[in-house]
């Protein structure tokens, strides 16, 4: 069931269909994503420039959206003629009313649900029984396409390939079944949806997660809906400053959503037990995800006169303190927390803290045009294309091509400028080059749109742009200084040589992710002992993605001593303690001997014995 609020300040129901004000009929009406909008705010931070505002899908609960809940409450009171509309089903609709106190609310019948058939056993084995339950279904010869909503994207894909394989065994008497992956973002998406199978014997099958559940517009041809019950989600977990994959059941909301997918002459086979006990809506991101770039704009935001944002549901407290932290040790909060110069520059830049710190030092290292590069190929999707069964030494062979010996973040480099340079001598086929050799093009488009929107913030705020030397010594250098001023904190060391990496922060062991240039097909020509990564996820294999070897001389000369000395005790800071100063290194060692055990901390120094008084990083 869909329900519209609309509100004005003080709690006065007024509906805005009332009265046609004159400016209605020059209005202009824009589209844009919570995100823009909340981007928009920094210059105009009571949003003058708008009459009404339409937040649909408020209950989807994004930290975008979230803040642009908090944030109208405040505006509201300064501006009593704003119109604000929320979309949104229950029960989100509930914390609405109560959050924003007296509104009207608006409801809308829901549409009738499809039959439910749910599993007698639980989902733990879901995915080959959801496989199974499609082929029965195509068996019966019943018309109507299939939705299976799985839990995560890997098994989207390996669902395909197994159903491929299966339909071509399939008797010419059952008709053609066809698997399309159904995920947002995807090229080809709404030709998938609106284009109808070439045969009336065929059958469309597509496949899905969660992000899916909103595309009810495919419902006109689907008439059975097969629900795992379960979705991986990445969780932070702000002691380690990573993402942790989970699986999670998914909320009673989003399993009547999916009941309503097919209509109420179709079937939802729910694969788990229909007592089972589903969590009333979904977790908001704000709760599950690194909130360093939300405080970072909501500083922003008492600079432009904004007051406290007043949250629906506020932010974990240790999540909050590590982002402030993380924020001090970038150097974008002075002494008092407010932020800084470094910190108002940084808000400007539309990128995570550690990048735009990154790309800010890129500035006075002169490769600022390679670090545009990086920051718009990491902030878009990945643009290696998982490879048709049977092709694996194929695209890796092709992928082969572009590694760079210095590390991943130039391997990305060099896959753009091969973009681009295929685009330059063969327009009208960038698209066929990006299947030749693996790569995905839409992935690739949004990075080229994402570095022109980078370029035009640096223009706008008046930030020199270097010329481009990709390749020089001096130029590699220079790009390794400039990821160390972001990405300090993300550090490891390989303890053995094997490729197991010791990560200083956090004391958890890690791997190279097996795409990365050090991956397994490298490991003959031996792995760096000291790297940068972009992104390090708590899974079953611990990865860190897209890695960079760097020295462990510049390393000290980057991070900041506020910082370095914050580290937990371990063997690689004792390296790197000792490159710093040797001197002192020694003189520790000496008075450790003379110290009583009770009164050594664990580093094997006495209690109190060294201060260090904090820097700023370049």
């Amino acid at each position: 069931m869909a329900a519209s609020l609309s509100f004005e300040s003080g709690g006065l129901p007024r509906p805005f269909w009332c009265s046609v004000p004159e400016w209605c009929y020059e209005s202009e009406l824009r589209y844009c994503t919570d995100d823009m909008l909340l981007r928009e705010m920094m210059s105009d931070p009571f949003l003058e420039h708008y009459g009404v505002i339409i937040i649909d899908q408020a209950h989807e609960r994004t930290v975008s959206t979230d803040i642009l809940l908090g944030l109208l409450k405040d505006i509201l009171l300064q501006r009593p003629e704003l119109r604000v509309v929320l979309l949104a089903i229950p029960p989100f609709t509930n914390k609405l009313l109560s959050h924003y106190h007296s509104i009207p609310l608006l409801s809308l019948e829901p549409p009738s649900p499809a039959e439910a058939v749910h599993s007698h056993s639980g989902n733990k084995d879901y995915f080959f029984p959801a496989l199974r339950l499609v082929l029965e279904i195509h068996r019966t010869k019943e018309e109507g396409d299939v939705v299976v909503f799985f839990a995560s994207a890997e098994e989207v894909n390996c669902a395909h390939s197994i159903l491929r394989r299966e339909g071509t065994r399939l008797g010419a008497e059952l008709g053609r079944m066809v698997p399309v992956v159904l995920c947002p973002g995807r090229v080809g998406l709404p030709t998938a949806l609106s284009d109808q199978p070439d045969s009336k014997k065929s059958r469309r099958v597509f496949l899905s997660t969660t992000q899916g559940e909103d595309m009810w517009w495919a419902a006109e041809s689907v008439n059975f809906v097969i629900d795992t019950g379960v979705q991986k989600k990445m969780v932070y977990n702000p002691r380690i400053r990573a993402n942790s994959e989970v699986l999670q059941p998914i909320s009673q909301c989003q399993a009547d959503t999916r009941k309503q997918l097919s209509g109420p002459t179709g079937k939802c086979f729910c694969l788990y037990q229909e007592d089972s006990e589903l969590p009333a809506e979904k977790a908001p991101q704000i709760l599950e995800s690194n909130i360093s770039p939300t405080v970072l704009f909501l500083k922003r935001m008492e600079i432009a006169g904004l007051g406290q944002c007043d949250f629906i549901d506020r932010p974990d407290p240790e999540g909050l303190m590590q982002a402030l932290e993380e924020l001090d040790y970038l150097a974008a909060l002075d002494d008092d927390g407010n932020l800084s110069e470094i910190g108002i520059i940084m808000s400007e830049i539309p990128l995570d803290p550690q990048m735009a710190k990154a790309l800010l030092a890129s500035c006075e290292f002169d490769c600022v045009s390679e670090m545009l590069t990086i920051a718009a190929m990491l902030s878009a999707p990945s643009c290696f294309v998982e490879p048709p069964t049977g092709m694996t030494h194929e695209a890796a062979q092709c992928h082969r091509k572009f590694q760079h010996p210095e590390g991943d973040h130039f391997t990305l480099i060099n896959i753009y400028n091969a973009f681009k340079q295929s685009q330059r001598e063969h327009y009208f086929t960038s698209q066929k080059w990006c299947q030749d050799y693996f790569l995905d093009h839409s992935a690739l488009k949004t990075a080229e749109a994402t570095r022109s929107e980078l370029t035009d913030t640096l223009n706008r705020i008046e930030l020199p742009i270097s010329e481009p030397c990709f390749g020089t010594k001096s130029n590699t250098h220079n790009i390794k200084r400039a990821l160390m001023a972001g990405f300090f904190m993300q550090i490891a060391r390989d303890v053995d040589g094997s490729g197991n990496y010791f990560i200083l922060t956090h004391k958890h062991m890690a791997q190279v992710h097996p795409l990365s240039c050090y991956g397994a097909q490298s490991h003959k020509q031996g792995l760096p002992e000291w790297v940068v990564f972009h992104e390090y996820t708590l899974s079953e294999n611990n990865c860190m993605r897209t890695v960079c070897e760097i020295s462990p001389q510049v390393y000290i000369q980057m991070a900041p001593l506020y910082f370095f000395y914050n580290l937990p005790p371990s063997e690689s800071k004792d390296i790197l303690q000792d490159m710093l100063d040797p001197d002192a290194s020694r003189k520790c060692e000496e008075k450790q001997k003379d110290i009583p055990v009770s009164n050594q901390d664990e580093s094997g120094c006495g209690i109190g014995s060294q201060t260090y008084d904090r820097c700023v990083i370049q």
